[in-house]
């Protein structure tokens, strides 16, 4: 099994791989290439945004700026909007639904660091001098919105039409359908048609 094959399956895997570096090093290089355009640059930035992240559906837009660790293993619906400041670790697969709305300084992070300390030091392996950390996939459905600096981790599963308040941070799995918030994020009520803004 390669290094890439143990990261994509959860297991511990080393970040120094050759095959990973490679892959990190392209997606650093396209994330600034992306950052550095003026917005005005639209079709060039759509470019090289569809190379960072060749698995996205029409209609994508991220504002600056944007980084990723491989980009490749991010899958998005159509119609997603980031706001600026957007940060995607997607060392497990990221699957992300239609008309996703993202605020700015979102998080979506799938890598996880053994919690022992003496696990997560960088160590002597067989394969040269580094450390191990492993990988969970992350869920996101469509008509989702995160609103500001919403950090979602690896292991989280968000259901269709969720809202996540401003601040939190997504551990675990919330129901299609609610208004969740805090740290870790918890479901606080259903959304219902009384939440219509033509209600008010």
């Amino acid at each position: 099994m390669t290094e890439k094959e143990k990261m994509l399956s959860g297991a511990l895997y080393s970040p120094a791989d050759s095959e990973l570096a490679r892959l990190h090093k392209e997606a650093i290089r396209l994330a600034d290439a992306y950052n550095r355009l003026p917005s005005e640059q639209t079709e060039a930035r759509e470019e090289i945004l569809h190379r960072l992240f060749p698995h996205a559906g029409k209609g994508l837009v991220m504002e600056g700026t944007v980084h990723a660790d491989y980009g490749i293993n991010t899958y998005m619906g159509e119609e997603c909007f980031f706001n600026f400041d957007t940060v995607i670790l997607d060392c497990c697969p990221v699957h992300i639904g239609d008309r996703l709305m993202a605020g700015p300084g979102t998080q979506i992070v799938t890598p996880i660091h053994p919690l022992l300390a003496e696990e997560r030091r960088i160590q002597d392996y067989p394969d040269g001098r580094h450390d191990l950390e492993y990988a969970q996939p992350i869920e996101i459905g469509n008509d989702v919105w995160l609103a500001t600096r919403v950090t979602v981790c690896g292991g989280a599963k968000i259901g269709d039409g969720a809202v996540i308040g401003a601040g939190s941070v997504v551990l675990g799995e919330i129901p299609p359908y609610t208004f969740a918030a805090g740290v870790p994020a918890k479901v606080i009520r259903k959304l219902t048609k009384k939440d219509s803004v033509y209600q008010k």
